[in-house]
């Protein structure tokens, strides 16, 4: 019997010998960039004369990899060799297809380093955000190995006498993977894995920006043991290959997660039922936040800048579930922006290969150009009290940007920024703050930083997030501790990583015999 479920532990970086690890993880990464990477449809592995190179964001004169890029007719013949694959994986056990992933695990677990290298090479993510995103896949194969064979199990219903009744989940079919850049490893493997485990073949088509890392969780799969054609590898631009995916007749599920304007797109495609299309269409959809911690009158203030220091500016804030808004009551408003400028002149700006960097850079120059338009946006709706100014001009450095005095309704305070950017609002009442917390088109995470135990009951109850903490940070969620989904514009609150997730990549059968 399996062992049960527990979260891969983090790597402790003041260990000598984990440092000397790591460091030789980023050598070894360091001498196998610039590489190319094909196509992978079925058994055949697919170079195509277009290409889009993949570069470090601390070092846009770096080459990480050159991927090939897909067209529409190479898109149709990922999913028609789906299709094929699907009538023989479906059949395969649950128990077997959980084995793959238990195998990927390992193997993951034994390279864990090399991944988080490439991470921090693709992605610009410092040691330990590459360590976490690393350990997080690891995770989701362990948590969606388990749930498969939990859901193949016999499952409980009403029993009636004189008939033998059985509910069980088959598969969909063919689904299309749309994963984000900003966990290109542990989300890309969850969305993909859960959908692999539970019977159904896949189009993966990773984001453009961290693809080469997507190629290597393919090379991995297929060492783990994966029959070719159970995940086909299809880089390519979204207006080129995405709405071609999301509107063919043989796609039966759409999994994404990235920007609101491209899941209502998809959603929308979805929805339109083509010739020959037997099914509607299912999404499963996170599409971002715009995330607040609230500091109540009655908080411990350094625990509240703890956790808004970090929850904003971890990974530069290009996490879904970064703290973009504190709202603080009057009472302890200034005393908390002072110690949160405090921290966040502390954090050290710089390439994420080096060990002492906390804040990397942004991922590429369409989402610094974005940034810095908003931190001037900042200017006029606030005032700036930390940051606001580029680093070194050879990666998308931006420095943590900490802007006061901001209205509810300011652009900076509704608008997803995605970057190293914070609002502080004032609050003159805790009814007002969460008033203000719930005044967005989103509703991803949430926290309350409080010791008044009614005005948290009351938060439990009326703050509008699918992942709500007290006390702490409102990003980090661990697989199978945090079920993860929002609300509203965030999504489908599908809840990665929780006991509902498999579901959605299923359908119930239920077959009843009269005796």
């Amino acid at each position: 019997m399996r062992e049960p479920y527990q979260n891969e532990p983090f790597t402790d970086f003041s260990v000598i010998d984990h440092i000397n690890d790591f460091q030789e993880a980023l050598r070894k990464v360091e001498l196998e960039l610039g590489q190319e990477y094909f196509l992978r449809i079925g058994a055949d592995r697919i170079e195509t004369i277009q290409k889009r190179k993949s570069i470090n964001p601390s070092d846009v004169g770096q080459l990480v990899g050159i991927v090939s890029q897909a067209d529409s007719e190479l898109a149709h013949k990922a999913i028609l060799a789906a299709a094929e694959t699907f009538e023989h994986w479906k059949k395969v056990t649950p128990s077997a297809r959980a084995r793959v992933l238990y195998k990927a695990a390992t193997l993951l677990r034994r390279r864990k380093h090399e991944f988080s290298a490439w991470l921090v090479y693709e992605a610009g993510k410092s040691w330990a955000e590459a360590d976490g995103d690393t350990a997080e896949a690891i995770d989701f194969l362990e948590y969606y190995g388990r749930e498969m064979e939990r859901l193949a199990e016999r499952q409980p219903i009403v029993a009636v006498a004189g008939e033998d009744n059985e509910l069980v989940y088959i598969p969909l079919g063919v689904g299309v993977i749309i994963p984000p850049w900003n966990f290109p490893l542990a989300i890309m493997a969850g969305m993909t894995m859960a959908a692999v485990v539970a019977g159904n073949t896949v189009v993966l088509k990773p984001a453009s920006a961290t693809a080469v890392i997507a190629a290597k969780f393919v090379e991995l799969l297929e060492e783990a043991g994966l029959p070719d054609g159970v995940v086909n590898f299809l880089p390519g631009a979204g207006n080129e290959v995405g709405d071609f995916l999301v509107e063919h007749p043989l796609t039966r599920f759409i999994c994404f997660t990235g920007s609101r304007e491209v899941g209502l797109r998809i959603n929308e495609k979805a929805s339109i039922g083509q010739s020959d299309q037997k099914w509607l269409k299912r999404i499963v959809s996170e599409m971002g936040g715009k995330d607040t911690i609230i500091v109540d009158a009655e908080a411990d203030l350094e625990l509240a800048a703890d956790a808004i220091t970090a929850s904003a500016f971890g990974y530069a804030g290009q996490k879904c579930s970064a703290c973009s808004r504190a709202v603080v009551h009057e009472l302890v408003y200034d005393e908390v922006i002072d110690k949160v400028v405090e921290r966040t002149k502390r954090l050290k700006l710089g390439k994420a290969s080096e060990q002492s960097t906390y804040v990397g850079p942004v991922i590429d120059e369409r989402a610094y150009m974005s940034i810095l338009k908003y931190i001037e946006v900042g200017r006029s709706e606030g005032i700036i009290v930390h940051g606001g100014k580029i680093g070194d001009s050879s990666g998308y450095f931006i420095e943590p940007t900490i802007i006061k005095d901001v209205a509810p309704l300011a652009r900076i305070a509704q608008e997803e920024i995605f970057g190293p950017v914070l609002a502080f609002i004032k609050a003159g009442s805790f009814d007002e703050a969460l008033a203000i917390a719930n005044n967005t088109d989103y509703g991803l995470t949430g926290a309350v930083i409080s010791r008044n135990r009614s005005r948290l009951e009351q938060a439990r109850e009326q703050f509008h997030v699918g992942n709500l903490y007290f006390n702490r940070k409102c990003t980090g969620a661990l697989v199978g501790v945090h079920p993860f989904g929002g609300f509203n514009m965030s999504g489908t609150d599908s809840k990665a990583g929780g006991r509902d997730y498999l579901l959605l990549f299923t359908q119930a059968k239920v077959v009843s015999e009269k005796f």
